[in-house]
Parts: structure tokens; sequence; C-alpha cells
């Protein structure tokens, strides 16, 4: 049998994150091969993601990031089942270690295939659930360009957002990140009006008409009552319309505007857990 030292166990967990004695293990089992002690590991964790492949992973970290010259970001959950597991110091690193390399990417498949610590990032996952004992994954992906990029985390990593604007002007890192704490609080469902999905519409048109027919409105007047109600839901619902949480006498297009007159919203992505 081969003479296993500390240093070598110790190596092993700096490596895999796995714990001592798993990593003991795997090293008297790989007779001191530390790349086969490795894979003994990741072997693991793949068994225990297949018993696990069921189980809710609602839990996690939303992590936002943008690039050097705040023309791209990224946002992603790495999820697992529990909060005591979302709050670990290192789980909240590794997560925020994937969001700098999914800036690199443009999907959540090259994302999970690329290289990282020495293994395919869906690799490290899989070891992750292993070592912790819970389903470990990536929930979400999304990633937004535009002259200039802000984001936002809400404390805890529950909620993070990005925010694109029309141009990087004086006070534009501040505006993007305004926004993106208001996306972030009020969870609009679009953009503005022209982002809402026709089957929303339809939905709250038809909610509409019903109430107004409990109320005994006549069937004539249904269609225009329920378009000025309309308005009302694309005011409270969509982004650039909403009041701004910071001042609710404007809306956040008018917000941005008093920034630059020239200055919009171009987009925005919002991931939560839960």
């Amino acid at each position: 049998m081969a003479q296993i030292t500390a240093a070598e166990v110790n190596k092993l967990r700096q490596t895999t994150g796995a714990g001592m004695m798993d990593c003991k293990k795997a090293l008297v089992e790989a007779e001191g091969d530390f790349e086969k002690a490795i894979e003994i590991l990741r072997k693991k964790g793949q068994k225990v993601a297949a018993n696990r492949a069921d189980r809710e992973s609602s839990e996690g970290a939303s992590i936002a990031k943008v690039n050097a010259d705040s023309t791209q970001g990224v946002v992603i959950s790495l999820n697992c089942e529990t909060d005591f597991v979302a709050k670990n110091e290192s789980f909240v690193t590794l997560a925020n270690d994937l969001a700098d390399l999914a800036l690199g990417f443009d999907s959540k498949e090259a994302f999970l295939a690329a290289p990282f610590s020495g293994m395919t990032v869906a690799d490290k996952l899989t070891e992750q659930t292993g070592v912790i004992g819970e389903k470990i994954e990536i929930g979400s992906f999304e990633k937004l360009s535009a002259p200039f990029v802000g984001s936002y985390i809400h404390a805890g990593n529950k909620i993070a957002t990005l925010v694109g604007l029309s141009a990087n002007v004086d006070g534009a890192a501040e505006a993007a990140k305004d926004v993106a704490m208001q996306a972030a609080a009020m969870n609009p469902v679009a953009l503005n009006e022209e982002g809402v999905d026709q089957s929303i519409i339809d939905k709250e048109i038809e909610i509409a008409k019903e109430q107004l027919r409990q109320e005994g409105k006549p069937e004539a007047m249904l269609d225009n009552i329920a378009k000025g109600k309309l308005n009302r839901f694309f005011k409270d619902n969509t982004l650039v319309n909403q009041d701004f949480i910071k001042d609710s006498k404007v809306s956040v297009a008018q917000y941005v505007k008093s920034v630059d007159a020239n200055l919009v919203v171009t987009g925005f992505k919002r991931v939560a857990l839960g």
C-alpha cells in the first residue's frame, strides 16, 4: 500500500474541494496516483448526481458579471438544494468563478463544455455534487450586450440583474445600476409594451373583460375599457414605463433621460432563485 502524506491529501483537497477523508480514501484507492484520485472523486460525484437527479435545486447563488469595457454582461445561477449550502463561502466563490468564465461564452451549452480547473464546467458540477452531497447545476444563463451594461446583485445572491443603455455617457454607471435595482425589485415582464408576449396581452384583456362583466358593464363598452386597463398593466409591468423606485414622480424612461436626453434602456436580464 502506498504511503499517503498529509501534504498529498491537502493538495487533492485544494484541487477538488472534496473533504479530507474523501481525498485520503481516493488517494489510497488510487495507490498515490494524483490524477487517478481526481477521477475517483469525479466518479463518486457522478454516482451522487445520478441519485439526486430528480431533486429540486431551487436554492443557490445568482451572479451578474460585466466585462472590462462594460459592453457585455452575463448573469447565471448556480443552483443547489439547501440554503445552508447556498450561503457557504466556497459555494459563492465557485459561483463567482463560473460567472467570470461565462462572460466568454454565448450559450449555456458552450459554457458547460468549457474547460475549468482541469475538467469541463459540467464535470466540475458533477464533482461538486459528489463533494457536497447535493444536486449542483447551472440553472439560468443570460447574456446582454449594449453600448453600456450595468449590473446589480441583491443581498444574499437571490436575484441578479443586467441592464443595457444606449450610450456610455457621464452618469451611465449609476443610471444602469439604479435601473438594474429597479428590475430586481419590481420584476417587470418586459422592457416595454412591444416586448410583452401576445399571450399575456390576450390573458390580461380577457381578465379585464370578465371583471367588467361582473361589474355589470355593457358588452359594447368592454373593449375600450379593457384597453385602458391594459395600458395600466403596461405601466405597472414593463420596465421603462414603471414608476422609478427612487422617485415615483417619474418613470424609469424619464429618469434615464434626466441623465442624458438621448439615453434609453435597450434591454435587461433578471435571474431569481426560488
